[in-house]
């Protein structure tokens, strides 16, 4: 605790990088969660990797529609927990603070960390879109209460502005993130999640290598912990208000 907070009162461009672990304290299920899935098999007899995917959306709507839907109300049922408030404090009060995130449940925006420094790699879950003329819908609650998939007034299928399994992820992230990793960082904090991916992966590294500080927190060890300075084993909502209070002395 005393290293990442000393790190991150010194640093002034600051990568948190965040995934499913910060919302599961909010209570959200991570995707092998979804009704339950740890078998890594729905009720329906695929993977869930296959029921979440962009060629199941389109060859059977209502199947991918049917585990969306779980995702959907469970984010809309929750709300931020303390941690993402505390990444937002840490944004207000670090104008060089930038927030890159797997989740797809836009808590960040909701706890109100600047939108102009929230990378969403994977998306968000509203607002809706038709897969056929590209009409938008906000109302991802009402569209759950009826029957699915929901359909926009052409008749298309709607879709949520989120990247499934064998989807590539959005052009316009990914350009944003490879411009700050080129600025650089004087700390990278992984929160919450143990994906090894290349864009969680290369700022870790290329922060350290340069001589900036790295750590993950999260109450199990995974192959992230071993390339970083610091491996906090706790959770991220207990955690991150602590740190933001020691940092600035509250």
């Amino acid at each position: 605790m005393r290293q990442i907070t000393e790190a991150l009162q010194r640093a002034e461009r600051i990568l948190v990088i965040t995934g499913a672990g910060l919302s599961a304290d909010s209570g959200l299920p991570t995707y092998r969660g979804v009704g339950g899935l740890y078998n890594g098999h729905t009720d329906d007899g695929v993977p869930i990797e296959t029921a979440l995917s962009g060629p199941m959306l389109r060859h059977d709507p209502a199947l991918c529609w049917k585990y969306l839907a779980e995702i959907g109300r469970a984010c809309i049922a929750a709300k931020p927990n303390p941690g993402h408030l505390a990444i937002a404090e840490l944004q207000r009060r670090k104008p060089g603070c930038w927030v890159l995130t797997q989740n797809v449940d836009g808590y960040h925006l909701a706890a109100g960390s600047a939108p102009q420094r929230l990378i969403e790699i994977h998306g968000t879950l509203a607002p809706l879109y038709c897969m056929d003329c590209g009409e938008t819908s906000d109302k991802l609650a009402a569209h759950l209460a009826q029957p699915l998939p929901p359909r926009c007034a052409c008749g298309g299928v709607l879709r949520p502005p989120v990247v499934l399994f064998e989807e590539l992820l959005p052009e316009p992230a990914l350009g944003c993130l490879r411009d700050e990793i080129e600025k650089g960082f004087d700390a990278v904090i992984a929160v919450g999640t143990s994906a090894s991916f290349a864009y969680i992966v290369e700022p870790l590294l290329r922060t350290r290598h340069s001589g900036g500080f790295t750590a993950q927190i999260d109450p199990a060890a995974s192959e992230l912990s071993q390339i970083v300075d610091v491996h906090l084993a706790r959770g991220a909502s207990d955690v991150l208000p602590q740190l933001v209070r020691h940092i600035f002395g509250d």
